[in-house]
């Protein structure tokens, strides 16, 4: 994980962002962590609108503490309605 101070960013910004397709880049003012620089080339907007969303984390959050069944059991429930 490469660190850059956001002075060093500034005169640094293509290496640094070359450097975020490979690794998170960690930005920091006055010597503290203020940023992280994620590299997404080669991804689809969608899928970079969705993993940086706080809303869709939450849901998937959420939902991960639900109670699941099994497929066995879903196929039973499925045959009950029909």
């Amino acid at each position: 994980m490469t660190t850059v101070s956001v002075r060093d960013l500034q005169k640094r910004v293509k290496e640094c962002v070359d450097d975020a397709q490979k690794d998170r880049v960690v930005i920091t003012r006055h010597g503290k962590p203020a940023a992280v620089l994620v590299g997404v080339e080669g991804q689809g907007w969608d899928a970079v609108i969705l993993e940086t969303d706080p809303t869709f984390w939450k849901l998937i959050r959420s939902r991960r503490k639900q109670a699941t069944i099994s497929l066995g059991q879903l196929k039973r429930r499925l045959r009950m309605k029909r």
